[in-house]
């Protein structure tokens, strides 16, 4: 591995002559494999994930979110609300293209330019999206787009006791970096949280792993995967290390 040093000898990090900001992401629709991801409207899109998340009967989708569940719709809506009035974190819908109902909601937040860095979360997957292809088809373009924007690094950060989130995580490709101790105080309980993250130099070979997994042939007449998301990433990241 290259190193770099100043006339001191002591050890720098890697130089960025061309270094600029990446832009704010303008909020769009992105839209590929089966998927849309629009941005919140209370007004579109409020009563179709009410719908949706009214199927999680124990509020299993709010365990480890800060907010919810929510014990009737007026609720559910205020909470939208002031999602989609901030620029961060800016929202998303996550729409079935087959029958354009949403299903679930991700978020790009923590947005700094400055840093190249951009978070995704606010992940409220309802149970009928949860472990489809739509779910991953949503994270991918999110991904995507925010690397080609030009951000550097993309976080995933969960509570640490959240032990389905970490696993979806590393299926995607991040890598664990460690854990925040007592970073947080959430719903009247302590927080530790977990921080995982993708880099630039490892996304054009987790883009390929994840545009291989999407593809129609990649599943069965019957919806089953040939082919694991998990270990066409785990074999990216070690093509990565060689």
């Amino acid at each position: 591995m290259q190193t770099w040093s100043n006339e001191l000898g002591q050890p720098l990090g890697k130089p960025l002559p061309d270094w600029q900001n990446p832009p704010f992401p303008i909020a769009t629709t992105l839209e590929g494999y089966g998927c849309r991801m629009e941005p919140l409207d209370v007004a579109k899109h409020s009563n179709a994930l009410w719908e949706a998340f009214s199927e999680d009967i124990e509020g299993r989708v709010w365990t480890y979110l800060s907010v919810g569940p929510f014990a009737n719709k007026a609720g559910h809506d205020g909470w939208l609300r002031t999602l989609a009035s901030k620029s961060d974190p800016q929202p998303y819908a996550i729409v079935d293209a087959a029958t354009g109902l949403a299903a679930g909601i991700a978020t790009y937040l923590r947005i700094a330019p400055e840093t190249a860095s951009i978070e995704v979360g606010w992940l409220t997957f309802s149970p009928r999206m949860q472990k489809t292809k739509l779910a991953t088809a949503a994270m991918f373009l999110l991904m995507r787009n925010a690397f080609k924007l030009g951000y550097r690094r993309y976080e995933w950060k969960c509570n640490s006791l959240n032990a389905p989130s970490h696993r979806a995580a590393e299926r995607l490709g991040f890598t664990f970096e460690g854990i925040f101790r007592q970073a947080a105080i959430n719903k009247g309980r302590s927080r530790d949280t977990t921080w995982l993250s993708i880099i630039d130099s490892e996304w054009p070979l987790l883009e390929v792993a994840f545009e291989q997994w999407l593809q129609a042939d990649n599943f069965d007449a019957a919806g089953r995967q040939r082919s694991s998301l998990s270990a066409l990433t785990s074999a990216a990241l070690a093509q990565r290390a060689t």
